[in-house]
């Protein structure tokens, strides 16, 4: 727990790291994050980034059945999934491209720039930096995650650094967290066989930066795109980016990789075969046995080379593999179960650790910022206070009280204070939201819902699915800020993106039994520092027929 502001993101209270809560249905695994991470977060460019990480107050569903269409939804920029610590994943680009005389920022085009290449200066030892906004996010290997997962890391406590391990790989790499299509991301090493067997191996990228070897044209003047991204951009090679320079250095962009896929061998005149000369496919996955799915499924795997050194695409390619239908959501639209609650709710487990003589040695699950309270009582109906105030700064708190003069006793710690924190509930809102002793904390001053100019198409056929482009109105969210929702009525959009500066798109598919008739229309943004979310909104702006 900790506060900070640099004028533009102010987390105002303390807030608790990672997962707050962990809830599911039959189709839907829901998880309620601040986003934060468990490990140090920072210094960020040696404290010269502007931009620090705040409470994003996220709630995101998670599909539990995963769907593999033929045509392949390309990333977003933004969030694309979460990992186990409750911390964004992003893809692999920074948001710039190239719109054939300069660079810009979320515009649409050919040559995308590399976020571990040319923002790699800001991540902090844990391999991650946050957006304007505040969302703490990794691009790549993420390690202090992977460290503390017991994955093959050392981590040097004076530094503050971590390092791949030197030792031989003993284990399967932990499951990481999943990608919004439902599928796993695991670290580097998986079973050598995808069956399993073979023993373990460093997973090997399937790509190969296009400077002449390996079967690839060493590029130099940016003509023409390689044939993984014609396909899935479904463009013609001839899209012509800046000329390879000291300015525009070769692995400035994912298209200055090549598939090896699409590669012949010049050594043998064959074709590069997944599972025999590099094991990811073009998404930077496979379908394979793991620790966690016996019977298989389809797997990312975090890339690095044998030194540790992110390897391209870093951890997914420039397309899912499955659907991408997980989502930021503003609330339970379905029954859930909950199955885990953490933070400020996490629940007060308690033992007795055996001692000898008139001492017995209590010790609890705590949460901090608490103080707690023991007592005891040798007819669990009058309790007598052995320690009025115990207040604990770490994760286990432990007291020593004297036996009671009786021939058994029993023991209770109760929860009497907690300090006032930034809840995780609420919309996400720069941590300027209220907060307090108890998870219905939050606030900041509401939503507000300029309008939206134009939606099209306005309306659709019941059973079909479509992409659906927002026109902002009024005065636009600056192009950096990324959407975190859109809606027809009550249906939540799919791989929403910033198009432009003043459009927004979405995938939807509209339920066959569905009402007919118009709803509203909406796009979510989150807010300026103490003002909530924004909500671009027109009334009856599509139409369900």
């Amino acid at each position: 727990m900790s506060t900070w502001s640099n004028g533009t993101q102010t987390q105002a209270l303390p807030a608790y790291a990672g997962v707050q809560e962990l809830s599911s249905s039959p189709l839907w695994v829901y998880i309620r994050t601040t986003g934060l991470g468990s490990h140090t977060m920072g210094p960020w460019a040696n404290g010269n980034f502007p931009n620090l990480p705040v409470n994003r107050k996220i709630l995101y569903r998670l599909p539990r059945v995963s769907n593999v269409p033929v045509t392949k939804a390309l990333t977003g920029l933004g969030v694309i999934g979460y990992l186990v610590d409750g911390v964004a994943l992003f893809d692999s680009r920074d948001a710039f491209v190239w719109n054939r005389t300069s660079e810009t920022p979320n515009g649409n085009g050919y040559w995308n720039r590399e976020a571990y290449v040319n923002e790699g200066p800001t991540f902090d030892p844990a391999m991650a930096h946050q957006e304007p906004t505040g969302t703490y996010h990794y691009h790549a290997s993420p390690v202090a995650l992977r460290y503390l997962l017991g994955d093959h890391m050392t981590y040097n406590s004076a530094t503050q650094t971590y390092k791949e391990a030197s030792t031989p790989v003993e284990r399967h790499s932990p499951l990481l967290g999943w990608v919004s299509d439902g599928f796993p991301i695991y670290g580097p090493y998986g079973y050598s066989m995808t069956n399993g067997s073979g023993g373990l191996s460093r997973m090997l990228s399937g790509y190969q930066l296009r400077n002449g070897q390996r079967g690839s044209d060493n590029l130099t003047d940016r003509a023409t795109l390689p044939v993984w991204a014609q396909r899935i951009y479904g463009v013609s090679a001839a899209q012509r980016g800046p000329a390879v320079s000291t300015a525009y250095p070769l692995g400035r962009y994912l298209e200055d990789n090549a598939f090896l896929g699409d590669l012949t061998n010049v050594l043998t005149g064959k074709a590069y075969l997944q599972g025999v000369d590099f094991d990811l496919d073009v998404s930077n996955g496979r379908w394979c046995v793991t620790p966690e799915y016996p019977e298989g499924t389809y797997a990312y795997f975090v890339t690095i080379a044998a030194d540790g050194t992110p390897v391209f695409p870093y951890n997914i390619g420039r397309a899912f593999h499955g659907s991408p239908t997980g989502t930021a959501v503003t609330t339970f639209s379905e029954a859930v179960s909950t199955h885990f609650v953490g933070g400020a709710t996490s629940s007060l487990v308690s033992s007795v650790i055996p001692s000898t003589g008139a001492q017995v040695t209590l010790r609890w699950t705590a949460v901090e910022g608490g103080s707690y309270q023991i007592e005891s009582s040798t007819n669990l109906a009058v309790w007598t206070t052995n320690a009025p105030a115990v207040a604990l700064t770490g994760t286990f708190g432990s007291n020593s009280v004297a036996t009671i003069a009786a021939p058994h006793s029993f023991y209770r710690i109760r929860q009497t204070e907690l300090a006032a924190y930034d809840s995780a509930v609420g919309t996400g809102d720069n941590g300027n939201g209220g907060g307090g002793p108890g998870p219905k904390g939050g606030g900041g001053m509401g939503p507000r819902e300029p309008p939206l100019a134009a939606v099209s198409p306005q309306s659709a056929a019941l059973g079909t699915t479509l992409t659906v482009t927002f026109t902002l109105g009024g005065m636009a969210p600056p192009p950096e800020i990324i959407p975190s929702s859109a809606l027809l009525g009550t249906l939540i959009g799919t791989s929403v993106r910033r198009a432009s500066p003043t459009t927004v798109t979405a995938n939807f598919s509209l339920p066959a039994n569905a009402a007919a008739g118009s709803v509203k229309a909406a796009v979510v943004f989150p807010g300026p520092p103490g003002m909530g979310s924004v909500t671009f909104s027109l009334s009856n702006g599509f139409t369900f027929r």
